[in-house]
């Protein structure tokens, strides 16, 4: 096939172009390195050009805080509307929109809201769609990874109030298993969590890390929600990843529905092991092959 990938630069961009390539695809990337802006591309005629002889298009673009140049409603929302109604005119059926765990009806924050409304325009198009909602992705180059990986390095865990908060990290080899499958199958228009095996709390979920680490346990300190977001207003100049919102999405915790996920990649997702920590999508072995249904 030919396929149309957004933010093939990422961490999940990059692992799904390597292994479209490696399975025999033409890949077109969109990206700020390849000369497109994505922020830019905000009407579907701005599209139209770059859809002339695809077959399928990816949309993996996301960002998890907001900068001065990169904002939710247009990275999340208006360009990725622009490219799914460009498809309907361009007549690429098959469209694979990588959302979020969370992107809802019970959505509250703008990271969340803008991806559901972008979900919603696919949603309502005549087009064979997919939206997928990754949970916690780790793996190899991740950068949420790196920075849990980093919290569980600490002489102390930090944890919002006790910790209970309820996660399904899913590797990198499972997301991009799952957006393949959805080149294949003949099961369109489907929304689906895509999570791990396993659901742990994000207490268990630091302690994991730093054992795989190499690292003795250590025990946990107890950060109320209020004083954990009063300090987001200082880290959050330091990484887009300490946002006040995404403290609040990590305090609802990130879980979702496996059936469909597990139907979709014809086995269970890879259960977490240490070893998984430093591989990618193309590297880490899941005992079995995925097949379509």
């Amino acid at each position: 096939m030919n396929i149309l990938l957004t933010g093939a630069s990422g961490f999940l961009g990059r692992n799904i172009a390597a292994r479209l390539r490696t399975s025999g695809h033409q890949v077109r990337p969109v990206c700020r390195s390849q000369g497109v802006d994505f922020a830019h591309m905000l009407e579907p005629a701005d599209w139209l050009p770059l859809l002339a002889g695809v077959d399928t298009v990816i949309n993996c673009v996301g960002i998890i805080g907001e900068t001065a140049t990169q904002r939710f409603q247009a990275l999340h929302t208006t360009a990725p509307q622009a490219l799914f109604r460009a498809c309907v005119s361009a007549g690429v059926r098959r469209v694979i929109q990588v959302s979020a765990l969370g992107a809802d009806t019970q959505a509250f924050s703008a990271y969340h809201r803008s991806k559901l409304a972008a979900d919603d325009c696919l949603r309502s198009l005549a087009l064979d769609w997919f939206v997928l909602r990754p949970a916690l992705i780790y793996g190899h180059g991740g950068t949420s990874a790196k920075l849990f990986m980093a919290l569980a390095r600490l002489p102390l865990l930090p944890v919002i109030g006790a910790g209970e908060q309820a996660v399904q990290p899913v590797h990198i080899r499972d997301v991009v298993d799952g957006v393949l499958a959805c080149l294949v199958t003949t099961q369109t228009r489907q929304t689906l969590d895509i999570v791990g095996a396993e659901t742990l709390t994000f207490k268990q979920w630091l302690h994991s890390l730093r054992a795989a680490q190499g690292l003795a346990p250590a025990r946990t300190l107890r950060i109320p929600l209020r004083l954990a977001l009063a300090a987001t207003q200082v880290g959050r100049h330091f990484s887009p990843l300490l946002q006040p919102d995404n403290l609040r999405m990590l305090q609802a915790g990130y879980q979702g529905e496996t059936q469909a996920f597990n139907a979709l990649l014809g086995r269970s997702p890879l259960a977490f092991a240490p070893e998984l920590l430093q591989q990618d999508a193309s590297t880490a072995q899941t005992g079995s092959t995925p097949c379509s249904i």
